[in-house]
């Protein structure tokens, strides 16, 4: 695959998650909350923090640790774009690179995350708890990317050689 797509493929992902935050700022107040199905919810969260709002009175830690996580993405993903093989790799640092720059951005424009995807559950803390595409993509570019590594730690690391079976000579 040709690496521009992996690129695309990025800044593509980064567009539609920012599109979707655009979305439910204009069209959602804060404490209205949408059901989309099943238990899938659409609702709109300002996070200052990190996860769960970790560090939401330290919001300059957060966009440094922010910047300085999406720059070390960016930078794997460069090198694993230098690299011939490593399709699976290329894939799951895409995601994270997405879903990093994203977040990021959001912080660096807005001051904040905009959250908006929730999960009805019997579980009030469960319930409260509000993703955005970003963040999906970070969790499934790391567990791809675990995944990858997981399998090729498995794997010897190198192929063996077949060799072709010696010729039987025929005494006539």
């Amino acid at each position: 695959m040709k690496r521009r797509w992996f690129l695309f493929g990025t800044a593509g992902l980064f567009t539609v998650d920012q599109f979707l935050k655009s979305y439910v700022e204009q069209n959602l107040d804060k404490n209205e909350e949408r059901k989309l199905a099943g238990p899938v919810v659409m609702r709109r969260v300002s996070n200052r923090g990190m996860c769960c709002g970790l560090l939401s009175e330290r919001r300059g830690i957060v966009r440094t640790l922010s910047l300085t996580a999406a720059g070390v993405v960016t930078a794997l993903q460069a090198a694993s774009l230098l690299r011939e093989k490593g399709f699976w790799k290329k894939k799951a640092l895409c995601l994270l690179s997405a879903g990093a720059w994203s977040n990021t951005f959001d912080r660096f424009t807005r001051g904040y995350v905009v959250d908006y995807i929730g999960f009805q559950q019997q579980d009030s803390k469960l319930s409260k708890l509000t993703y955005n595409l970003g963040d999906f993509l970070i969790a499934s570019g790391a567990l791809l990317l675990s995944l990858q590594s997981a399998g090729s730690s498995f794997s010897s690391g190198r192929k063996k050689e077949r060799r072709a079976p010696k010729e039987i000579k025929n005494e006539e």
